[in-house]
């Protein structure tokens, strides 16, 4: 049974920072990738960044490119979120996936090609 379990969510003023971790763990991943996405209310969910271990592949979306940077300590299954530059709207629930096995960028935006999510981690940004 694979578990992600993503922290450090909370609540921060507009142009404030916060650091949101994943740790995943329960089984052994070979090549795979982690991936963040984000939902806000209404709204579909959708991409944020990605970090690949193998070939050192990494990118974020456009809308959050410049202000959000996704890292990672491969041996310890975990990625890491940085948010800086916050806007209001980067509220939402930001959510951790992992991709097990072969990984291309053409697979960033596409949920379905997922295998694991965690549970969420709120993120809420005041003006």
């Amino acid at each position: 049974q694979v578990q992600l379990v993503e922290s450090g969510g909370g609540l921060v003023q507009a142009g404030g920072s916060l650091r949101l971790s994943c740790a995943a763990s329960g089984r052994t991943f070979s090549t795979y990738a982690m991936a963040w996405f984000r939902q806000s209310p209404g709204k579909e969910r959708e991409f944020v960044a990605v970090i690949r271990w193998r070939g050192g592949l990494m990118f974020s979306s456009d809308s959050v490119e410049g202000r959000f940077t996704i890292s990672g300590d491969n041996a310890k299954n975990t990625v890491y979120l940085q948010m800086s530059s916050l806007k209001p709207e980067d509220t939402g629930v930001y959510y951790c996936a992992v991709k097990d096995g072969y990984y291309s960028s053409s697979y960033a935006y596409r949920r379905a090609r997922y295998d694991y999510w965690g549970q969420g981690t709120q993120v809420t940004v005041s003006s």
